[in-house]
């Protein structure tokens, strides 16, 4: 059966936005051309794609069918094209997705050692939170994310490969909180102003689940999204921090407090997609980054 490549394509940013208008704004053509691709792609397969409705779209069971065999498709296609329009004198490119804070705390070493092995690489590096990056990489937007994890982002589709286990911990002005002589109860620490990072991230949604698994709601005083910014202002004594361990290379002005309740560990990992090959730098990069936890 010879059916164009642009009906297929058409096909997929439809499927994955459920969105005949976002299709159309994303391939820059017009709604009504979207609508047409389907309704052609829907006759040549003589079968029936979409559920369509006034509120939404949806996808039918053959819908679901072929996007699964097409998504891998598309992305090949896309990854060939990216490498093949990457600038010739930097070489192909190596696309990263990592929160600031990863990137500032953790990945400094590692790229600079992948720079040292392939100097004539482009590194391109894309910074979202976690649960986004995941979402980059599920678009074939990045080549490898490092992420936090636990991750809701994070599927079956992708191959994930743990680097580093951390803990998170609360810290504080001692003088402006004077409670790291001894643990407290999640209650206790409940009565003082909690700094986070935004709900948007996984840190914010491990730490609501962990106040919600001992029965208590979590109200931040504060909420950024900048772990930089959440130990200036604990720094100053305007409330008790939750951040990675990783972030803190030195205590001066700050005091850890210990909870009654431990706090589980958390791990980073890297992630690529299972159906996209892999240059050999971005083996390269994914073994330097794994071959402590092995």
């Amino acid at each position: 059966m010879d059916i164009n490549y642009e009906l297929y394509k058409v096909f997929y940013h439809v499927a994955k936005s459920l969105s005949f208008s976002e299709a159309a704004d994303t391939l820059f053509i017009s709604q009504s051309a979207v609508s047409q691709s389907i309704k052609t792609l829907e006759k040549r397969l003589n079968q029936i794609l979409f559920i369509r409705s006034t509120k939404r779209v949806a996808l039918t069971k053959e819908g679901e069918l072929l996007l699964k065999h097409i998504e891998p498709a598309i992305n090949l296609i896309s990854r060939g094209e990216n490498q093949l329009c990457a600038d010739p004198k930097s070489g192909v490119q190596l696309r990263i997705g990592a929160s600031d804070t990863i990137c500032r705390y953790y990945l400094v070493p590692y790229l600079n050692n992948f720079h040292k092995k392939y100097p004539n690489i482009h590194i391109k590096v894309t910074n979202a939170t976690s649960f986004q990056c995941a979402k980059l990489l599920e678009r074939n937007d990045v080549d490898v994310i490092i992420t936090n994890s636990p991750n809701a982002g994070l599927n079956n589709m992708m191959q994930i490969l743990p680097v580093k286990e951390f803990k998170d911990i609360f810290i504080a002005n001692p003088e402006a909180f004077p409670l790291n002589d001894h643990p407290i109860t999640l209650q206790e620490l409940q009565l003082n102003p909690i700094l986070m990072l935004d709900k948007r991230s996984t840190t914010s949604m491990f730490l609501h689940n962990l106040f919600l698994e001992n029965s208590l709601d979590l109200v931040p005083a504060i909420e950024l999204s900048s772990n930089d910014l959440l130990i200036d202002l604990a720094k100053i004594g305007l409330g008790i921090a939750f951040i990675p361990d990783f972030c803190v290379k030195e205590l001066s002005d700050l005091a850890v407090i210990n909870t009654t309740k431990e706090i589980p560990s958390r791990m980073l990992v890297v992630a690529y997609n299972t159906d996209i090959p892999l240059s050999d730098a971005a083996k390269y990069f994914i073994d330097n980054l794994t071959e402590n936890m092995y």
